[in-house]
């Protein structure tokens, strides 16, 4: 792409109009009906040092997006964020692979099916598990390919909060992106907290599986000592993440190949020992019982989504790494939506076993402890020590998970707080040069995690308020982006690498329609009758969230927050029109 090129005063030409010009005329020359002559007309100077300024430069991140993808290197990605008005902080140090990888490992199927797997089973048991998971890992296909398209024209670690801020109109764009950035931050907090608390509590289940006497684990799990290990375990992801940034690539890399090798001998040991036998196929796949969740049969069913929607809500996570991917407007898209189709097979070759071996789903549904897999799993082994033995891959990708997406909370924090959004900023947006991390907003968050903890506490049903609203909090910030490149007619999205054309719009639509239901289906209590110990507390917290982050804005965002660094207005409505009439996506 030709560089752009710097203002002309005896022309009235504005440094943000001569690069919308001299573009436009750029592709006009190579589709022969431009004139050299106007080019040379339009320039003088140097052209090349508009394009390391960050004033008018919204046209010029999603081209470079595009020319630049592929074969841009660091250079490129560090002058298309320079071109955004960022500096860029952070060691550029992973590549295709490695990405998809830590995107895997964000989502750490079959970890993340195992500690949830408690939902479906309450909602109808196998067809709820296998079609349930299937369903949405197709929705979810969608999601990512929906912010695969904007992430290849925007790709910087300020993820969904910033592709909205530049995508909507300037009347909203403001409060739309510092609600949709707030959600992004929760979602992903609570997420990580989930999976840290997630982990604590499929251990203590793991434990258990060593028993005192007939159903009775020799582990007490008082509510301090869950409490305990989930500051362990919190403590431990903080500082591999933090102390150990150079070597995450490399971690991720052996977390696939830890994944698939605990997966295989799960697999081959539940088919083949199978103590008290195995279901049949009519059983895995059409067995459909809501008895236990009191919910009619449909709505029972859609409340047991929580299982798949919790073990996919990563999805998103991974754009908050786009400053350290070499070449992140085209590594990312492919990372986030060949993931998901790596999960979605690895998923039903994890479940699907488990559900031919199953035992009483009552029984499942009545665990104290809400932890089914490590029962179903000792069922079909009939050993505790081998029951543990095929248990600690899991345990094992738990922590994977949990330093994966602690690492991911950090930089998206750090990004929100660099563009002013986080009071204290000028703290949290500071990154640690020796560790090559945002350290501060690394310890911010993991202080919030320990602190919500404490709900355990006052509340055994904490978990499932974790989750939800990790859940609902990420589903709402990734459908924002969603839904106003939609309301825009998707005319930005058009110039990336990753366009899909038609295809882009049934993905927009369905993404859309999912986060519709999903917002207040994962507010539903599992079961009812609802009692207060039991209660899903997702609801409350997501409306305070709701509430604090709207009144915030009022209160302190609309004076002291103003977005991501662009240019005015005025010239971002002038570039939508021009792309409305001169550069129709071709179909």
């Amino acid at each position: 792409m030709a560089s752009p090129l710097p203002s002309n005063p005896a022309n009235g030409i504005t440094q943000s109009e001569a690069f919308f010009i001299e573009d436009d005329l750029h592709r006009l020359h190579h589709e022969s009906v431009g004139n050299e002559k106007e080019l040379h007309r339009r320039s003088i100077g140097n052209d090349t040092n508009l394009y390391r300024r960050s004033i008018g430069k919204e046209r010029e991140l999603s081209l470079s997006a595009k020319h630049l993808g592929e074969n841009g290197g660091h250079n490129s990605a560090d002058d298309l964020l320079e071109a955004m008005g960022y500096t860029a902080e952070l060691v550029r140090s992973r590549s295709t692979l490695q990405v998809a990888f830590m995107s895997f490992v964000l989502a750490s199927i079959p970890y993340g099916l195992a500690t949830t797997l408690y939902y479906p089973i309450a909602g109808g048991g196998p067809a709820n598990i296998i079609w349930g998971w299937l369903t949405v890992s197709l929705i979810i296909l969608c999601v990512a390919a929906s912010l695969g398209e904007i992430t290849s024209v925007f790709p910087t670690s300020g993820g969904v909060y910033y592709q909205t801020f530049m995508l909507a109109a300037p009347r909203y764009r403001l409060i739309v992106s510092w609600i949709c950035g707030w959600a992004f931050v929760v979602g992903n907090i609570a997420i990580t907290l989930a999976v840290n608390f997630g982990t604590t509590l499929f251990f203590a289940a793991c434990i258990n599986v060593f028993e005192s006497e007939p159903e009775v684990g020799i582990f007490a799990a008082e509510p301090y000592q869950i409490y305990l290990i989930f500051f362990a375990i919190t403590l431990l992801c903080n500082a591999v993440a933090a102390l150990g940034n150079k070597w995450l690539p490399y971690l991720d890399t052996f977390a696939i190949f830890w994944t698939f090798a605990g997966l295989i001998c799960i697999v081959v040991c539940v088919l083949a020992i199978a103590k008290n036998g195995r279901h049949d196929a009519a059983y895995v796949f059409g067995e459909f019982d809501p008895s236990n969740s009191g919910w009619p049969a449909g709505w029972s069913f859609c409340v047991g989504l929580l299982h798949a929607a919790y073990a996919t809500s990563s999805t998103g996570m991974i754009i908050s790494m786009c400053e350290e991917v070499q070449q992140p407007a085209t590594q990312v898209p492919k990372a986030m939506v060949g993931t998901i189709v790596l999960n979605t097979i690895a998923g039903l070759v994890f479940l699907i076993p488990l559900v031919f071996v199953l035992p009483n789903q009552t029984e499942l549904f009545n665990l104290v402890s809400a932890q089914p897999t490590p029962v179903i799993i000792k069922s079909a082994i009939g050993s505790s020590g081998g029951t543990i033995a095929l248990l600690i891959p899991l345990l094992v990708l738990g922590l994977f998970c949990g330093i994966g997406c602690t690492t991911a909370t950090s930089r998206c924090t750090w990004a929100f707080a660099r563009d002013g959004a986080i009071p204290g900023s000028k703290w949290w947006k500071q990154v640690n040069p020796k560790l090559d991390v945002p350290f501060n907003a690394m310890m911010m968050t993991m202080v919030v995690e320990l602190a919500l903890g404490l709900i355990y506490f006052g509340s055994s049903a904490a978990f499932n308020a974790f989750s939800g609203v990790g859940v609902i909090c990420l589903t709402m910030s990734y459908a924002c982006p969603i839904l106003v490149n939609v309301i825009t007619g998707r005319r930005q999205v058009a110039e990336g690498n990753f366009y899909l054309g038609k295809l882009g719009w049934f993905c927009n639509i369905v993404s859309l329609c999912w986060s519709a239901l999903a917002l207040p289906l994962f507010c539903m209590p599992t079961y009812v009758p609802i009692v207060p110990e039991y209660m899903n507390y997702a609801s409350v917290v997501f409306f305070a969230f709701f509430v604090i982050a709207t009144g915030w804005y009022f209160v302190w965002g609309k004076k002291n927050y103003r977005g991501p660094p662009t240019h005015t207005d005025a010239v971002l409505e002038a570039r939508r029109a021009s792309l409305a009439v001169g550069h129709q996506p071709k179909l």
